[in-house]
Formats: structure tokens, C-alpha cells, sequence
């Protein structure tokens, strides 16, 4: 998106119509200009030139009043609205006092925004039986071509999906705009195919994927910026773990398998070790319905190794005559692959949306964000469930909610 700027060689003119000869311009002394011109939904950072002691951005209402919006030294402009914006500038500072006024001109995009997702940045699965077929590995394939794959999976035109895999395994994907953290509102979905079971109470297949995201605050397009969890209804629960941390060990090819002698859906219950923080291991087993490899094939490393929020367990068992049900139970609100697409809650939200205001930090204390650059999403829950297999999150695309209207 090309980003316009009027520089002050460009409105020599309005200032000599509406101010007097200056021997020294502030504009150009403090590294600011008069007025920016930019689409809306695209950042535009300011970077003084001078320091202080003190900062203060103030964005002037349309009806005169101040409001302060940041005291930090730097500051990253952002609106949802085309329309003409008024801020000042000061440097509160006894020996270096500076005050500076700027226009933010914000236009509508020359090329419509799209709402579904443009960019896959990574995809870092666990191991799983939907893994190197969601998307398919092809000898030769590394990560970067893997990552390509799965951003075609999660194309508008695309209804292939990408599996993460178990426990930790992760994606991070992104709009061609900045989603915009509208306060009061949800500010974008991501769609799974979780399902209810018929006379169970949204218990069905329900693999929980948690959500973070992140502010492309040093605006340099990729996700190295700090990542914040959008808080669900598990997060502040007793059951939840914070900081959990597991590792997947690569299986021996020559390894040989450990059927179930009693559940001969179950090839080998020792496929791939897994350990973890809590001091405990187990496995991920392999299955008679997918007889692939598990272990993404692309990674060479012996380990795969995952930290983050680990979900408590979801599932139970029902016993009926010659089958066994697992019942994967949804947890109320704010994670992904959790409820069907179409569900929603008591006031209308649908239960795929999710709203900026969630975040939290490690410490778990709330979180402001303008807006979100980067989404990621990991299989939440460390569970294996029988005939199914362990549970993984799956993803079919995401919708930026704000960028459809027009003002």
C-alpha cells in the first residue's frame, strides 16, 4: 500500500502564506513534519529528533477538547476512519522546551483491503496425524516452501485447512492492513472445524487452540515485536498452566512398533516421546488411519520443543455396545477450533471472533493495543483420545472484521 507524506519543501507555500519568515523552522529542527497524508489502518511512526525530560502527545477532539494519548518519546499514529486528524507535539523540558502541531490526513485505501488472511509468516507443527498431509510434504519441501503451502491452504479460494498438530504446535499469519482494536467490539475470527456431537451439549470434536498476538511496534513487517495472549474463559482457572513447556524426540526409523493388543486401531502407543515441564512424558501413538510419517518431515533437528498456556483436558468417554466416544468439550469462550463456525453466544458474538481487548501480558495484567499486525494460534490442550488420536488444532482461515465498511 503506498503511503503518502507532504514534506515541508512541498507546503513552502501554506507557510509563507500563514506564517512570517523564521530563522529556524521547528518543523525541521524537531525531525516532524507539518502534515502526513495516509490510508487508514496503516501506521505512520514519528521519531523526534530531541529528547527531554518529559513527553506528551495530545490529539485534539473535534469539539477542541485535548485528549492525551502517549507520553512516550516515540509514537505510531493508527485510525480506523478516513477523516482529518489535529495533534500536538511537546517536549517538556525546563532548558528545551518544544511544542509542534501536525495534521494527519487519512484517505480511504486506493486497493480495498481484503478480509481474509495474506500472509503466513510461520508454521511450526508438533507432531500429529494430520501433519505433512495438512499441508502435504513432498520430498524436498522445507520450511519456507511448508510455510508457502500453508498460506495457499488459508487462501480465500482455498477450503484445505492446515493442521497444527499436538500441544504447542503453532501459525502465525497476518492481513494486509493492521487490525484494528475497536473498543466495545470484536476485531476478527478464525474459523476451525470443530462440531457438536448429536445429544451432547457442545461436546462433539472441540480442540482448543489458544490466541496471541502482537503490534508491529518497530514497523518492520515481521513478528519479532512482544506477543500477548488473548485471555479466554480458562485462563484464569486453577487447572490452567502457565509457562508450560513441552519436548517431541524424533523417532528412530528403525524403531520397532508397539501395537495395542487390545485396540487394534492403535499400531504403535510408542511413536513419539514426548516430556514435559510438569515432570511427566508420554506419547504420541501412531494410528492404522494415517500411515505417514507424524514428525514434520521437513525439520532435521532431533527435538521439537514448545512453550506456552497449557488448557486443562477436554475430553470424557461414553461406553456403548462394540464403540467407545470420545467427547471433546468446548470451553465457553476464546479460543479457536473450540465451537462451530456459526455458533454464537448470548449476545450474538459468534464464538470464532475475538476481541484485541483479551490481551494480557506473562504477568497476566491487561493489555492496550491500537491494533494487531500478527495472530498466532497453537493447539492449547496436551491430550490423546483414544481411536481419534491426539487432539490438534486445525485452522480454515481467519476475517479481519473491521475493514469492509465505508465512510
Amino acid at each position: 500500500m503506498k503511503r503518502y507524506k507532504i514534506r515541508y519543501t512541498a507546503i513552502v507555500f501554506f507557510t509563507i502564506m500563514f506564517s512570517a519568515c523564521q530563522t529556524e523552522d521547528p518543523t525541521m529542527s524537531l525531525g516532524i513534519q507539518d502534515m502526513y497524508i495516509l490510508p487508514r489502518m496503516q501506521k505512520e511512526k514519528l521519531i523526534p529528533a530531541f529528547t527531554g525530560q518529559g513527553y506528551k502527545w495530545v490529539e485534539v477532539l473535534p469539539d477542541g477538547r485535548d485528549s492525551l494519548v502517549s507520553t512516550e518519546k516515540d509514537y505510531i499514529f493508527l485510525k480506523e476512519k478516513p477523516g482529518t486528524y489535529k495533534m500536538r507535539f511537546e517536549i517538556i523540558d525546563p532548558l528545551n522546551y518544544m511544542r509542534e502541531e501536525i495534521t494527519f490526513v487519512v484517505i480511504e485505501e486506493q486497493v480495498e483491503y481484503r478480509q481474509g488472511i495474506t500472509k503466513v509468516y510461520e508454521y511450526v507443527p508438533a507432531p500429529g496425524q494430520f501433519v505433512n498431509k495438512m499441508p502435504e510434504y513432498e520430498p524436498g519441501d522445507t520450511e519456507e516452501t511448508m510455510r508457502r503451502k500453508a498460506e495457499e491452504n488459508l487462501s480465500a479460494v482455498s477450503t484445505i485447512g492446515v493442521s497444527l498438530g499436538a500441544y504447542g504446535g503453532y501459525i502465525t499469519f497476518g492481513f494486509d492492513h493492521t487490525v484494528m482494536n475497536i473498543k466495545g467490539q470484536r476485531d476478527f475470527e478464525v474459523y476451525g472445524n470443530s462440531f457438536y456431537s448429536s445429544g451432547e451439549a457442545k461436546g462433539g470434536s472441540n480442540e482448543p487452540g489458544i490466541v496471541m498476538v502482537s503490534f508491529d511496534a518497530n514497523m518492520n513487517g515481521i513478528p519479532d515485536d512482544d506477543w500477548y495472549e488473548l485471555a479466554g474463559s480458562e485462563y484464569y482457572k486453577k487447572e490452567t498452566i502457565k509457562e508450560y513447556e513441552i519436548a517431541y524426540f524424533k523417532p528412530d526409523p528403525d524403531k520397532i512398533p508397539t501395537p495395542d493388543n487390545e485396540y487394534v486401531y492403535l499400531n504403535d502407543t510408542t511413536y513419539i516421546r514426548w516430556e514435559s515441564s510438569q515432570k511427566d512424558y508420554g506419547y504420541v501413538s501412531k494410528n492404522i488411519y494415517h500411515d505417514q510419517s507424524y514428525w514434520p518431515l521437513w525439520v532435521e533437528n532431533k527435538t521439537i520443543t514448545f512453550k506456552g498456556t497449557k488448557l486443562a483436558d477436554n475430553y470424557y468417554v461414553i461406553e456403548g455396545g462394540s464403540s467407545t466416544q470420545y467427547i471433546q468439550q468446548a470451553y465457553d469462550w476464546g479460543y479457536v477450533d473450540n465451537h462451530p463456525n456459526s455458533a454464537e453466544d448470548k449476545n450474538g458474538n459468534k464464538l470464532c471472533s475475538f476481541d484485541i481487548d483479551w490481551a494480557v501480558d506473562k504477568k497476566g495484567n491487561k493489555v492496550r493495543l491500537p491494533g494487531v499486525d500478527f495472530i498466532r494460534v497453537y493447539t492449547g490442550v496436551n491430550q490423546y483420545c483414544g481411536w481419534l488420536g491426539e487432539t490438534s488444532t486445525e485452522i480454515y482461515g481467519a476475517k479481519s472484521l473491521h475493514v469492509g465498511r465505508k465512510y
